[in-house]
Protein backbone atom coordinates (compact mmCIF):
# COMPACT_ATOMS: atom_id res chain seq x y z
CA UNK A 1 0.00 0.00 0.00
CA UNK A 2 2.79 2.33 0.71
CA UNK A 3 4.63 1.54 -3.09
CA UNK A 4 1.31 2.41 -4.04
CA UNK A 5 0.90 5.44 -2.48
CA UNK A 6 4.47 6.85 -3.69
CA UNK A 7 3.78 5.87 -7.04
CA UNK A 8 0.77 8.41 -7.14
CA UNK A 9 2.98 10.61 -5.69
CA UNK A 10 5.16 10.47 -8.52
CA UNK A 11 2.34 11.24 -10.86
CA UNK A 12 1.37 13.98 -8.84
CA UNK A 13 5.46 15.62 -8.69
CA UNK A 14 5.14 14.67 -13.08
CA UNK A 15 1.73 16.55 -13.17
CA UNK A 16 1.83 20.30 -14.39
CA UNK A 17 -1.61 20.91 -12.95
CA UNK A 18 -3.96 19.18 -10.79
CA UNK A 19 -7.37 19.41 -10.19
CA UNK A 20 -9.03 17.58 -6.57
CA UNK A 21 -12.64 16.01 -6.89
CA UNK A 22 -13.71 15.28 -3.16
CA UNK A 23 -17.01 14.23 -1.20
CA UNK A 24 -18.87 16.60 0.82
CA UNK A 25 -18.86 14.64 4.08
CA UNK A 26 -16.11 15.28 6.96
CA UNK A 27 -14.01 12.52 5.66
CA UNK A 28 -14.19 14.01 1.87
CA UNK A 29 -13.39 17.69 3.04
CA UNK A 30 -10.22 16.81 4.87
CA UNK A 31 -9.51 14.49 2.33
CA UNK A 32 -9.58 17.24 -0.25
CA UNK A 33 -7.89 19.52 2.17
CA UNK A 34 -4.96 17.68 2.35
CA UNK A 35 -4.90 16.66 -1.36
CA UNK A 36 -5.15 20.74 -1.68
CA UNK A 37 -2.22 21.44 1.04
CA UNK A 38 0.21 18.84 -0.66
CA UNK A 39 -0.10 20.01 -4.09
CA UNK A 40 0.50 23.61 -3.20
CA UNK A 41 3.47 22.20 -1.02
CA UNK A 42 4.76 21.47 -4.42
CA UNK A 43 4.23 24.71 -5.34
CA UNK A 44 1.73 23.95 -7.95
CA UNK A 45 -1.81 26.05 -7.79
CA UNK A 46 -4.30 23.44 -7.21
CA UNK A 47 -7.94 23.70 -8.41
CA UNK A 48 -10.66 21.96 -6.14
CA UNK A 49 -14.12 20.90 -6.40
CA UNK A 50 -16.83 18.96 -3.84
CA UNK A 51 -19.51 16.66 -4.71
CA UNK A 52 -21.61 14.46 -3.41
CA UNK A 53 -21.17 11.60 -5.87
CA UNK A 54 -19.54 10.92 -9.32
CA UNK A 55 -22.72 10.83 -11.43
CA UNK A 56 -22.65 11.02 -15.58
CA UNK A 57 -23.18 14.71 -15.55
CA UNK A 58 -19.38 14.93 -13.65
CA UNK A 59 -17.34 12.86 -15.44
CA UNK A 60 -18.53 14.63 -18.80
CA UNK A 61 -17.78 18.23 -17.03
CA UNK A 62 -14.25 16.64 -16.40
CA UNK A 63 -13.97 14.90 -19.42
CA UNK A 64 -14.63 18.86 -21.14
CA UNK A 65 -12.83 20.44 -18.45
CA UNK A 66 -9.77 18.32 -20.02
CA UNK A 67 -7.64 19.06 -16.39
CA UNK A 68 -4.09 17.43 -16.60
CA UNK A 69 -4.31 15.07 -14.08
CA UNK A 70 -7.62 14.77 -12.07
CA UNK A 71 -7.25 13.44 -8.10
CA UNK A 72 -10.15 11.81 -6.55
CA UNK A 73 -10.31 11.50 -2.91
CA UNK A 74 -13.18 9.77 -0.59
CA UNK A 75 -14.40 9.14 -3.59
CA UNK A 76 -13.92 7.32 -7.53
CA UNK A 77 -13.39 3.93 -7.00
CA UNK A 78 -16.43 2.58 -8.75
CA UNK A 79 -15.16 4.40 -11.72
CA UNK A 80 -11.14 3.40 -11.64
CA UNK A 81 -11.39 1.10 -14.46
CA UNK A 82 -13.46 3.53 -16.66
CA UNK A 83 -12.94 6.66 -18.26
CA UNK A 84 -9.16 6.42 -20.00
CA UNK A 85 -9.73 10.02 -21.07
CA UNK A 86 -9.18 11.34 -17.68
CA UNK A 87 -6.16 11.05 -16.20
CA UNK A 88 -6.89 10.32 -12.79
CA UNK A 89 -5.44 9.35 -9.51
CA UNK A 90 -7.67 8.07 -6.68
CA UNK A 91 -7.21 7.70 -2.66
CA UNK A 92 -10.23 6.27 -1.66
CA UNK A 93 -11.34 4.02 0.92
CA UNK A 94 -14.70 2.24 -0.02
CA UNK A 95 -15.81 -0.28 -1.28
CA UNK A 96 -14.41 -1.24 -4.89
CA UNK A 97 -15.23 -3.14 -8.22
CA UNK A 98 -12.73 -6.17 -9.33
CA UNK A 99 -10.60 -4.67 -12.07
CA UNK A 100 -9.87 -1.60 -9.99
CA UNK A 101 -6.43 -2.47 -9.17
CA UNK A 102 -4.62 0.37 -11.11
CA UNK A 103 -1.55 1.56 -10.47
CA UNK A 104 -3.07 5.02 -9.68
CA UNK A 105 -5.82 3.89 -7.33
CA UNK A 106 -4.77 3.75 -3.78
CA UNK A 107 -7.47 2.14 -1.97
CA UNK A 108 -6.89 0.01 1.24
CA UNK A 109 -9.58 -2.98 0.07
CA UNK A 110 -6.83 -4.09 -2.84
CA UNK A 111 -4.37 -5.22 -0.34
CA UNK A 112 -7.40 -7.08 2.35
CA UNK A 113 -7.39 -3.78 4.69
CA UNK A 114 -10.86 -3.12 5.90
CA UNK A 115 -11.64 0.44 4.55
CA UNK A 116 -14.68 0.50 6.54
CA UNK A 117 -12.29 1.11 9.95
CA UNK A 118 -9.04 1.01 9.35
CA UNK A 119 -8.15 3.61 7.36
CA UNK A 120 -10.40 6.24 5.71
CA UNK A 121 -10.14 8.51 2.38
CA UNK A 122 -8.44 11.56 4.51
CA UNK A 123 -6.40 8.81 5.63
CA UNK A 124 -5.13 7.41 2.25
CA UNK A 125 -4.69 11.00 1.04
CA UNK A 126 -2.00 11.34 3.94
CA UNK A 127 -0.15 8.67 2.92
CA UNK A 128 0.38 9.80 -0.56
CA UNK A 129 0.90 13.29 1.23
CA UNK A 130 3.60 12.16 3.42
CA UNK A 131 5.81 9.90 0.97
CA UNK A 132 5.61 13.23 -1.19
CA UNK A 133 6.94 15.23 1.94
CA UNK A 134 7.92 14.15 5.31
CA UNK A 135 7.17 17.66 6.85
CA UNK A 136 3.41 16.76 5.76
CA UNK A 137 3.00 14.69 8.75
CA UNK A 138 1.35 18.35 10.13
CA UNK A 139 -1.55 17.00 7.86
CA UNK A 140 -2.01 14.04 10.02
CA UNK A 141 -4.58 15.82 12.19
CA UNK A 142 -6.92 16.03 9.21
CA UNK A 143 -6.78 12.30 8.57
CA UNK A 144 -7.64 11.55 12.17
CA UNK A 145 -10.77 14.36 11.92
CA UNK A 146 -11.92 12.29 9.05
CA UNK A 147 -11.54 8.96 10.41
CA UNK A 148 -13.71 10.36 13.43
CA UNK A 149 -15.92 11.57 10.95
CA UNK A 150 -16.58 8.58 9.04
CA UNK A 151 -17.24 6.62 12.10
CA UNK A 152 -14.02 4.30 11.98
CA UNK A 153 -13.68 4.62 16.25
CA UNK A 154 -17.25 3.19 16.46
CA UNK A 155 -16.54 -0.25 16.87
CA UNK A 156 -14.07 -0.78 19.28
CA UNK A 157 -14.32 2.80 20.29
CA UNK A 158 -10.91 3.65 19.85
CA UNK A 159 -9.00 3.77 16.26
CA UNK A 160 -7.39 1.05 15.09
CA UNK A 161 -5.82 -0.68 11.91
CA UNK A 162 -3.55 1.95 9.81
CA UNK A 163 -5.19 4.87 11.42
CA UNK A 164 -3.04 4.24 14.81
CA UNK A 165 -0.15 4.40 12.74
CA UNK A 166 -1.26 8.06 11.30
CA UNK A 167 -2.37 8.29 15.00
CA UNK A 168 1.20 8.08 15.78
CA UNK A 169 2.28 10.42 13.39
CA UNK A 170 -0.10 13.20 15.19
CA UNK A 171 1.46 12.36 18.45
CA UNK A 172 4.93 12.45 17.86
CA UNK A 173 4.67 16.00 16.08
CA UNK A 174 2.84 17.14 19.28
CA UNK A 175 -0.50 17.95 17.10
CA UNK A 176 -2.76 15.30 18.63
CA UNK A 177 -3.16 13.48 22.01
CA UNK A 178 -5.31 10.76 22.61
CA UNK A 179 -6.82 9.98 25.81
CA UNK A 180 -9.44 7.73 27.68
CA UNK A 181 -12.87 9.58 28.41
CA UNK A 182 -16.51 9.56 27.85
CA UNK A 183 -17.46 9.29 24.44
CA UNK A 184 -20.41 10.99 23.88
CA UNK A 185 -20.53 13.76 21.58
CA UNK A 186 -19.98 17.30 22.60
CA UNK A 187 -17.50 17.36 25.34
CA UNK A 188 -15.62 20.70 24.23
CA UNK A 189 -18.92 22.69 23.68
CA UNK A 190 -22.34 21.38 25.12
CA UNK A 191 -23.53 21.76 28.61
CA UNK A 192 -23.27 18.31 30.36
CA UNK A 193 -27.28 17.97 30.66
CA UNK A 194 -26.86 18.63 27.02
CA UNK A 195 -24.23 16.29 26.91
CA UNK A 196 -26.06 13.41 28.28
CA UNK A 197 -29.60 14.53 26.99
CA UNK A 198 -28.40 13.66 23.01
CA UNK A 199 -26.26 10.79 24.47
CA UNK A 200 -26.30 7.74 21.94
CA UNK A 201 -24.32 4.21 21.31
CA UNK A 202 -25.53 3.42 24.04
CA UNK A 203 -28.34 5.53 24.53
CA UNK A 204 -29.55 6.44 28.29
CA UNK A 205 -32.32 4.90 29.53
CA UNK A 206 -34.89 7.39 30.91
CA UNK A 207 -32.67 10.53 30.59
CA UNK A 208 -31.15 10.42 26.08
CA UNK A 209 -34.09 13.12 24.64
CA UNK A 210 -35.16 14.52 28.34
CA UNK A 211 -33.22 17.87 29.22
CA UNK A 212 -35.11 18.14 32.39
CA UNK A 213 -34.21 14.36 33.24
CA UNK A 214 -30.65 14.81 33.00
CA UNK A 215 -30.51 18.18 34.90
CA UNK A 216 -32.19 16.16 38.01
CA UNK A 217 -29.53 13.22 37.20
CA UNK A 218 -26.83 15.67 37.56
CA UNK A 219 -28.34 17.61 41.11
CA UNK A 220 -29.10 14.20 42.47
CA UNK A 221 -25.33 13.61 42.40
CA UNK A 222 -24.49 16.66 43.62
CA UNK A 223 -23.40 17.51 40.49
CA UNK A 224 -23.40 21.38 39.83
CA UNK A 225 -24.75 21.96 36.61
CA UNK A 226 -23.91 26.49 36.32
CA UNK A 227 -21.46 28.55 37.43
CA UNK A 228 -23.39 32.01 37.58
CA UNK A 229 -25.28 32.12 34.33
CA UNK A 230 -22.83 29.69 32.45
CA UNK A 231 -23.84 25.79 32.00
CA UNK A 232 -20.74 24.09 32.50
CA UNK A 233 -19.50 21.24 30.10
CA UNK A 234 -17.55 18.10 30.70
CA UNK A 235 -14.28 19.79 30.11
CA UNK A 236 -15.18 21.95 33.22
CA UNK A 237 -15.58 18.85 35.80
CA UNK A 238 -12.75 17.86 37.84
CA UNK A 239 -11.39 14.08 37.76
CA UNK A 240 -14.12 13.00 40.53
CA UNK A 241 -16.64 14.70 38.84
CA UNK A 242 -16.26 12.68 35.71
CA UNK A 243 -15.74 9.69 37.33
CA UNK A 244 -18.89 10.11 39.79
CA UNK A 245 -21.15 10.65 36.63
CA UNK A 246 -19.07 7.83 34.12
CA UNK A 247 -19.82 5.29 36.89
CA UNK A 248 -23.48 6.08 37.95
CA UNK A 249 -24.04 6.30 33.68
CA UNK A 250 -22.46 2.64 33.94
CA UNK A 251 -24.58 1.52 36.78
CA UNK A 252 -27.90 3.06 35.13
CA UNK A 253 -27.12 0.60 31.76
CA UNK A 254 -26.19 -2.78 33.61
CA UNK A 255 -29.56 -2.10 36.22
CA UNK A 256 -31.13 -1.51 33.38
CA UNK A 257 -29.83 -4.49 31.42
CA UNK A 258 -27.59 -3.40 28.47
CA UNK A 259 -24.95 -5.66 29.85
CA UNK A 260 -20.88 -5.22 30.15
CA UNK A 261 -19.99 -5.23 26.52
CA UNK A 262 -22.93 -2.12 25.65
CA UNK A 263 -21.67 -0.70 28.79
CA UNK A 264 -18.01 -0.13 27.84
CA UNK A 265 -18.64 1.87 24.80
CA UNK A 266 -19.37 5.42 27.33
CA UNK A 267 -15.68 4.97 27.48
CA UNK A 268 -12.38 4.99 25.20
CA UNK A 269 -10.35 7.09 23.20
CA UNK A 270 -11.04 10.70 22.10
CA UNK A 271 -8.39 12.89 19.88
CA UNK A 272 -7.21 16.19 21.35
CA UNK A 273 -6.15 18.59 18.52
CA UNK A 274 -3.31 20.16 20.41
CA UNK A 275 -3.07 23.53 18.88
CA UNK A 276 -6.54 24.38 18.68
CA UNK A 277 -8.05 26.45 21.22
CA UNK A 278 -9.35 24.50 24.27
CA UNK A 279 -13.29 24.63 24.50
CA UNK A 280 -13.81 25.19 20.64
CA UNK A 281 -15.35 22.97 18.20
CA UNK A 282 -11.91 22.53 16.72
CA UNK A 283 -10.18 21.50 19.55
CA UNK A 284 -11.77 17.92 19.53
CA UNK A 285 -11.68 15.81 16.58
CA UNK A 286 -15.34 14.44 16.50
CA UNK A 287 -16.66 18.28 16.88
CA UNK A 288 -14.55 19.24 14.55
CA UNK A 289 -15.71 16.75 12.03
CA UNK A 290 -19.13 17.46 12.80
CA UNK A 291 -18.49 21.33 11.57
CA UNK A 292 -17.00 20.05 8.54
CA UNK A 293 -20.36 18.11 7.90
CA UNK A 294 -22.49 21.62 8.42
CA UNK A 295 -20.53 23.33 5.47
CA UNK A 296 -20.06 21.53 2.30
CA UNK A 297 -23.69 19.90 2.73
CA UNK A 298 -25.09 23.22 2.68
CA UNK A 299 -22.98 23.72 -0.69
CA UNK A 300 -20.92 25.94 1.87
CA UNK A 301 -17.74 23.63 1.17
CA UNK A 302 -15.06 26.44 0.95
CA UNK A 303 -15.60 27.72 4.23
CA UNK A 304 -14.93 23.69 5.61
CA UNK A 305 -11.82 23.73 3.38
CA UNK A 306 -10.33 27.15 4.69
CA UNK A 307 -10.55 26.25 8.30
CA UNK A 308 -8.96 22.94 7.61
CA UNK A 309 -6.40 24.57 5.75
CA UNK A 310 -5.96 26.91 9.33
CA UNK A 311 -7.92 29.77 7.57
CA UNK A 312 -9.81 30.93 10.78
CA UNK A 313 -11.78 33.96 11.90
CA UNK A 314 -14.43 34.44 9.09
CA UNK A 315 -14.34 31.25 8.20
CA UNK A 316 -14.88 29.64 11.37
CA UNK A 317 -18.09 32.45 12.49
CA UNK A 318 -19.20 31.28 8.97
CA UNK A 319 -18.83 27.67 10.04
CA UNK A 320 -20.12 28.24 13.53
CA UNK A 321 -23.04 29.52 12.09
CA UNK A 322 -23.47 27.00 9.42
CA UNK A 323 -23.41 24.17 12.20
CA UNK A 324 -26.54 26.36 14.51
CA UNK A 325 -28.35 25.31 10.84
CA UNK A 326 -27.00 21.64 10.55
CA UNK A 327 -28.20 20.78 14.48
CA UNK A 328 -31.80 22.29 13.69
CA UNK A 329 -32.05 20.97 10.38
CA UNK A 330 -30.85 17.34 12.38
CA UNK A 331 -33.35 18.00 14.74
CA UNK A 332 -36.13 18.96 12.82
CA UNK A 333 -35.26 16.08 10.57
CA UNK A 334 -35.35 13.86 13.50
CA UNK A 335 -38.83 14.81 15.03
CA UNK A 336 -40.16 14.87 11.39
CA UNK A 337 -38.90 10.95 10.36
CA UNK A 338 -39.89 10.05 13.72
CA UNK A 339 -43.83 11.76 12.99
CA UNK A 340 -44.06 9.76 9.33
CA UNK A 341 -43.32 6.93 11.24
CA UNK A 342 -40.39 3.79 10.74
CA UNK A 343 -41.82 1.13 8.37
CA UNK A 344 -40.91 -2.02 9.22
CA UNK A 345 -40.33 -5.17 7.44
CA UNK A 346 -38.95 -8.78 8.37
CA UNK A 347 -35.25 -8.11 7.52
CA UNK A 348 -35.59 -4.18 7.03
CA UNK A 349 -36.91 -0.77 8.47
CA UNK A 350 -37.71 2.59 6.80
CA UNK A 351 -39.03 6.07 6.40
CA UNK A 352 -39.67 8.18 3.54
CA UNK A 353 -38.80 11.74 3.95
CA UNK A 354 -39.59 12.94 0.98
CA UNK A 355 -38.47 16.75 0.97
CA UNK A 356 -38.93 16.55 4.71
CA UNK A 357 -35.45 16.02 5.19
CA UNK A 358 -31.99 17.28 3.12
CA UNK A 359 -31.12 14.29 1.22
CA UNK A 360 -27.47 15.43 1.91
CA UNK A 361 -27.95 14.90 5.64
CA UNK A 362 -30.58 11.60 5.57
CA UNK A 363 -27.67 9.54 5.94
CA UNK A 364 -26.85 11.30 9.56
CA UNK A 365 -30.83 11.50 10.64
CA UNK A 366 -30.99 7.62 10.04
CA UNK A 367 -27.81 6.47 12.13
CA UNK A 368 -29.26 8.83 14.45
CA UNK A 369 -32.48 7.06 14.49
CA UNK A 370 -30.79 3.50 14.90
CA UNK A 371 -29.49 4.65 17.96
CA UNK A 372 -32.25 6.20 19.48
CA UNK A 373 -34.85 4.56 22.01
CA UNK A 374 -37.85 4.47 19.25
CA UNK A 375 -36.31 2.45 16.55
CA UNK A 376 -35.05 -1.24 16.63
CA UNK A 377 -30.97 -1.80 16.34
CA UNK A 378 -32.08 -5.64 15.15
CA UNK A 379 -32.57 -4.89 11.47
CA UNK A 380 -30.84 -2.21 9.32
CA UNK A 381 -32.29 1.24 9.11
CA UNK A 382 -33.36 2.76 5.21
CA UNK A 383 -33.85 6.30 5.12
CA UNK A 384 -35.05 8.11 1.53
CA UNK A 385 -35.19 11.39 0.59
CA UNK A 386 -36.37 13.59 -2.86
CA UNK A 387 -33.02 14.92 -4.37
CA UNK A 388 -34.82 16.54 -7.18
CA UNK A 389 -34.56 16.29 -10.91
CA UNK A 390 -36.41 12.74 -10.61
CA UNK A 391 -34.00 11.41 -8.53
CA UNK A 392 -34.50 9.55 -4.17
CA UNK A 393 -31.15 9.51 -2.07
CA UNK A 394 -31.39 6.42 -0.02
CA UNK A 395 -29.12 6.08 2.81
CA UNK A 396 -28.54 2.81 4.76
CA UNK A 397 -26.98 2.00 8.21
CA UNK A 398 -26.81 -1.02 10.23
CA UNK A 399 -24.92 -2.30 13.40
CA UNK A 400 -21.64 -3.85 14.40
CA UNK A 401 -23.39 -6.59 15.65
CA UNK A 402 -25.35 -7.37 12.23
CA UNK A 403 -22.07 -7.08 10.68
CA UNK A 404 -20.49 -9.53 12.92
CA UNK A 405 -23.50 -11.98 10.95
CA UNK A 406 -22.88 -10.77 7.58
CA UNK A 407 -24.44 -7.37 6.72
CA UNK A 408 -22.69 -5.89 3.92
CA UNK A 409 -24.80 -2.86 3.23
CA UNK A 410 -22.57 -1.72 0.36
CA UNK A 411 -23.01 -4.76 -1.69
CA UNK A 412 -26.56 -5.07 -1.26
CA UNK A 413 -27.21 -0.99 -1.87
CA UNK A 414 -25.09 -1.62 -4.51
CA UNK A 415 -26.97 -4.57 -6.16
CA UNK A 416 -30.29 -2.95 -5.48
CA UNK A 417 -29.34 0.15 -7.56
CA UNK A 418 -27.79 -1.10 -10.06
CA UNK A 419 -30.88 -2.90 -11.28
CA UNK A 420 -32.96 0.09 -11.34
CA UNK A 421 -30.32 1.99 -13.41
CA UNK A 422 -29.00 3.94 -10.26
CA UNK A 423 -25.73 3.41 -8.20
CA UNK A 424 -24.91 2.45 -4.61
CA UNK A 425 -21.94 1.64 -2.66
CA UNK A 426 -19.92 2.42 0.79
CA UNK A 427 -19.43 0.19 3.61
CA UNK A 428 -20.61 -2.50 5.19
CA UNK A 429 -22.00 -0.88 8.28
CA UNK A 430 -23.22 2.34 6.28
CA UNK A 431 -23.83 2.85 2.57
CA UNK A 432 -25.93 4.63 0.07
CA UNK A 433 -27.35 4.92 -2.56
CA UNK A 434 -29.09 6.98 -5.59
CA UNK A 435 -31.92 5.79 -7.70
CA UNK A 436 -35.32 6.77 -10.00
CA UNK A 437 -37.90 8.42 -8.42
CA UNK A 438 -40.49 5.85 -8.31
CA UNK A 439 -38.61 2.73 -7.88
CA UNK A 440 -38.52 2.75 -3.79
CA UNK A 441 -40.68 0.12 -3.39
CA UNK A 442 -38.97 -2.55 -6.47
CA UNK A 443 -35.57 -0.99 -4.19
CA UNK A 444 -37.13 -2.36 -1.26
CA UNK A 445 -38.10 -5.95 -2.46
CA UNK A 446 -34.34 -6.03 -4.41
CA UNK A 447 -32.84 -4.93 -0.61
CA UNK A 448 -34.60 -7.28 1.79
CA UNK A 449 -33.97 -10.16 -0.40
CA UNK A 450 -30.06 -9.56 -0.63
CA UNK A 451 -30.17 -8.57 3.16
CA UNK A 452 -32.04 -11.68 3.92
CA UNK A 453 -29.67 -13.72 2.32
CA UNK A 454 -26.59 -12.25 3.66
CA UNK A 455 -28.20 -12.54 7.47
CA UNK A 456 -29.53 -16.23 6.76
Amino acid sequence: MINRAKEIGDIIKKSKEVHIVSHIDADGITAGSIAYQTVKRLGKEPSIDFVKQLDEAIIERLKNENHALVWFTDLGSNISAQYPEINKIITDHHSCPEGSNKSYHLNPHLFNIDGGFEISGAGTTYLVSKTLNKENIDLSPLAIIGACGDLQDRRLGKLTGYNQEILKDGESSGHVKSKIDIRYFGRETRSIPKLLQYANNPILPGLSGREQACISFLQELGIRVQDGDNWRRWIDLNKSERMLIVSNIAQLLLTKGFGHTITKRILGEVYILEKEEEGTEVHEAKEFATLLNSTARYGQFDVGLQVCLGNRDKYLDEARNLLLGHRANLVEGLQFAKEEGIQKRKYIQFFHAGTGIRDTIVGIVTNMLLNSEEVSSDIPLVGFADKGDGEIKVSARGTQQLVSKGLNLSKAMKKAANELNGVGGGHNIAAGATIPKGKEEEFLEILESEIKSQLT
